[in-house]
């Protein structure tokens, strides 16, 4: 079943309606309770099965096919971030301080679409297609917390997309392997000899530990690693001291490692435990280091790059090589369990992730709910 262009002009307007009205209404990590309540509201109203899982927050609906055959996922994230919007839209954010600054009401409106029109055409599907509307993304938290409620028992793969500011409206960014980096996070506490400032030979200064270990930190991507490695060491944070004439006893610093290898991200939290430790032991201080593991890499399964590829091309969309990006996304953690692929969606927006202006263009939608339909109904006609 093919849309006419004015059922095509129908559920962009509706889908800009959903879009306006989660843009409207940002709610942080684990709290989107009134955003359950709408996606809920339109899935409903669609006539689309609602799932009952044991989630606080988030929503889980199932497309039934009209013939047997596995049953895939499409995954949409649904919270906002920390950030007093700037954009000056006529439908900026009415909760103050909180905004959609990375695109996820897009995600979820182009998802929501995709339902729709499978809704609409489930007579052709081969099985059965599960939405996951994924809370916390932001806090890497979503993702697990859906998997432990047991939404992806008999899912046998899993996609998804994010928004990408510097891609055409209808340009989608297909990758084979490493998307986006894996995220980890350190801790790293100095404690040293308080003292006078004038008297430093009897005090042994945090903060000079602390120069010494962020030189030292960031040599080991460029001489520890290997070069076909790719990793960053971002120190973020760092604290010590409390006014200018004493020599303060303790440091701390914190920060967070990407990195697209799995040996590079196994490898590196010894690399930086020994370096701290060692111009700590020099300088006759103490060091904890503490190492948070979050999000491992977003990698794309090979089984499914043609048809992802091919799925934009028939719909007229322009596909390029997806250039791979250092931030996170817990979609990974769906991959670690079952084959799953990422792609980006070209929205032609003025400013990057996590910007108070973020935006983005609307005529996306449309695209994103075509592509993530016809890609569902493709992924289950191959099925082997």
């Amino acid at each position: 079943m093919k849309q006419t262009v004015e059922q095509q002009a129908e559920l962009q307007k509706k889908l800009v309606s959903y879009r306006r009205d989660l843009h409207e209404h940002p709610e942080l990590s684990m709290k989107e309770y009134e955003t359950t309540k709408q996606i809920r509201r339109w899935l409903e109203e669609a006539g689309i099965t609602v799932l009952e899982y044991d989630l606080p927050v988030g929503v889980v609906a199932e497309i039934k096919g009209s013939r047997p055959g596995p049953t895939i996922a499409l995954r949409a994230d649904i919270d906002a971030l920390p950030i007093k919007e700037e954009t000056a839209l006529p439908f900026s954010s009415r909760n103050e301080g909180v905004m959609h600054a990375c695109g996820h009401d897009f995600h979820t409106a182009g998802i929501m679409g995709a339902a729709i029109l499978l809704q609409e055409r489930r007579n052709e599907l081969k099985g059965n297609v599960r939405i996951l509307f994924q809370p916390a993304e932001e806090t890497s938290q979503g993702a697990v917390l859906v998997e432990k409620a047991g939404v992806l028992d008999g899912v046998e793969a899993i996609f998804g997309m994010h928004n990408k500011p510097d891609l055409p409206v209808g340009t989608i960014g297909v990758r084979e392997g490493a998307l986006m980096a894996s995220v980890d996070r350190f801790e790293i506490e100095i404690c040293g000899v308080g003292g006078h400032a004038g008297i430093p030979n009897n005090a042994i200064d945090p903060i000079v530990v602390t120069g010494q270990m962020i030189s030292a930190l960031q040599g080991i991507v460029s001489r520890n690693l290997s070069s076909f490695h790719n990793a960053v060491i971002s120190i973020t944070q760092v604290h010590s001291g409390n006014t200018w004439n004493v020599i303060p006893e303790k440091a701390e610093m914190e920060g967070t490692v990407r990195t697209f290898q799995n040996e590079a991200r196994e490898i590196i939290p010894d690399l930086m435990k020994r370096t701290v430790e060692g111009i700590a032991s020099a300088y006759g201080a103490k060091v904890d280091f503490r190492w948070y593991p979050y999000i491992p890499v977003v990698d794309n399964s090979p089984l499914f790059t043609k048809v992802a590829a091919e799925t934009a091309r028939d719909l007229g969309y322009e596909v390029v090589t997806a250039a791979q990006s250092q931030a996170g996304e817990d979609f990974a953690y769906y991959q670690t369990m079952l084959p799953g692929f990422f792609v980006w969606m070209g929205v032609d927006g003025p400013k990057e992730w996590h910007h108070p202006s973020f935006t983005l263009k609307e005529e996306a939608l449309l695209v994103a709910a075509q592509y993530f339909a016809k890609l569902s109904i493709n992924v289950l006609n191959q099925w082997k």
